[in-house]
């Protein structure tokens, strides 16, 4: 489905957009910059994908064409891309590359292995070399649109388009010895393509998925432990949906980006708030077609969406969804080329970062991050400082008045207090590891002053 996306917007005519003077920019457009080499790969990539580990170092992994498309990966050392372990380390070619990182900093990637007449294989960096997952090609027969993603624990889970059970949707978990079915394999109605996998903040796996049972309308299911359910009405979208992103909230709340097909394939966003799935902004708010849609929150828990902008000769946008509206985020079209297999993350101190195969580099792999103003952790001038942020286990309010009276209330996004004290001292230390992960607000009154402010505890 996907490639077949692609080829037609390739085969129709594109308007060309002259690039935009760099003069009549603002000042946040200069802002998009290259990490590392633009068209850093050995040569040309598909299926790139893009994630961070819980150092913060940024990882990229793809089907590597200058090594006969086996897998290879790659992370920034600061200054390079350098190999994490031989590049094209698959025992034969691959497609559907799809990387995480456990909590413990270890790189994991799923693909379909050609070497295992196209079964899914999972492997690991165990820091010399790359390792199987269980037993290479460990599912029943050839699968599509693998996906993988680690619960909070670390353990590995995928999903997939699954040929041996009539093209549905099935997921597996490796339980530390092999790779075994969660609930029932093939748990869509019927065909499910355009497959994202995720987990909530309790850990349960949800998966979205264009649902061939209701004209490839979004559906979104969980597994509660027994079965997999339903989130929400099956089929909540409009039209057909591709490219299908799934993503939480720091509160909790699921979300969905895909491309809409009941409103001219402009991408569209969707939230489910317990009860219903209701749009976020405008559907359809991109300007023109939007494919490779990617869907991440930002520590401050801003919805952003990557994509390939076809107004703009199919190059890389990034835009988020504030004060009620979906904007630009620095530059609308900030690639230098046209931008396939665009996918989104964010820096543990807020930057996004988009890692896309850049036609502009011959199809090598290039990523770029926005370097401002998105920084959670820059000092504002409102009479305190909550550092570090993001936090993991301590945070120190420090306060730039000496007040024999100052209340600080610590509370979540929704306005439910969690700590609340007087503080007497310039610098007033705070346990907050038992808190769980997400964005917090600072209140801190003195006398009839009100200040906020915000941190991310990870």
């Amino acid at each position: 489905m996907k490639k077949l996306i692609y080829i037609l917007m390739l085969l129709c005519p594109i308007m060309a957009f002259a690039q935009q003077n760099l003069l009549n920019s603002s000042k946040s457009d200069l802002f998009w910059q290259n990490v590392g080499e633009a068209g850093f790969s050995e040569g040309l990539v598909r299926y790139s994908s893009f994630a961070f580990s819980p150092s913060g170092e940024p990882y990229v992994a793809y089907c590597d064409y200058a090594n006969f498309g086996k897998v290879t990966v790659m992370k920034f050392d600061g200054t390079n891309w350098i190999n994490v372990g031989n590049a094209g380390f698959s025992s034969d070619t691959a497609e559907y590359t799809s990387l995480a990182i456990s909590p413990s900093g270890q790189p994991y990637v799923a693909y379909q292995d050609y070497g295992n007449s196209k079964k899914a294989t999972v492997m690991k960096f165990d820091g010399i070399n790359w390792v199987n997952v269980g037993m290479a090609g460990f599912t029943t027969s050839r699968v599509y649109e693998i996906v993988l993603a680690l619960n909070q624990t670390g353990q590995p889970y995928v999903v997939y388009f699954d040929i041996a059970n009539q093209s549905r949707g099935t997921v597996m978990r490796f339980d530390g010895t092999t790779w075994v079915v969660v609930g029932n394999g093939g748990f869509s109605n019927i065909l499910a393509s355009e497959l994202d996998l995720a987990f909530s903040p309790n850990d349960e796996p949800f998966v979205s998925f264009a649902d061939w049972s209701l004209s490839a309308k979004t559906t979104v299911m969980k597994f509660d432990g027994i079965n997999w359910v339903f989130v929400g009405i099956a089929g909540f979208s409009s039209g057909e949906a591709g490219y299908t992103s799934l993503a939480f909230s720091p509160i909790g709340r699921p979300y969905v980006a895909y491309m809409d097909y009941g409103n001219s394939h402009k991408a569209t966003v969707m939230s489910f708030n317990g009860d219903e799935w209701w749009n976020v902004g405008n559907a359809g708010f991109t300007p023109d077609w939007a494919a490779y849609t990617s869907l991440a929150f930002s520590p401050m828990g801003q919805p952003y969406v990557a994509f390939m902008n076809w107004a703009c000769s199919n190059k890389a946008t990034l835009m988020k969804f504030e004060n009620g509206n979906w904007v630009n985020v620095g530059n609308g079209c900030f690639s230098v080329g046209q931008a396939q297999y665009t996918d989104l993350a964010f820096s543990p101190y807020g930057q996004p970062y988009v890692a896309f195969c850049d036609n502009g580099n011959s199809f090598k792999t290039t990523v770029m991050k926005y370097d401002y103003p998105t920084r959670i952790n820059e000092p504002h001038d409102n009479g305190f400082s909550v550092y570090p942020n993001p936090a993991t286990s301590e945070i120190t309010i420090e306060t730039s008045k000496l007040c024999t009276a100052i209340h600080l209330t610590i509370m979540t996004v929704d306005g439910q207090k969690i700590i609340t004290r007087q503080i007497t001292e310039p610098k007033t230390q705070l346990d907050i590891s038992n808190l769980p992960c997400g964005v917090y607000c600072v209140r801190v009154t003195e006398n009839m002053n009100v200040t906020m402010g915000k941190f991310v505890k990870l």
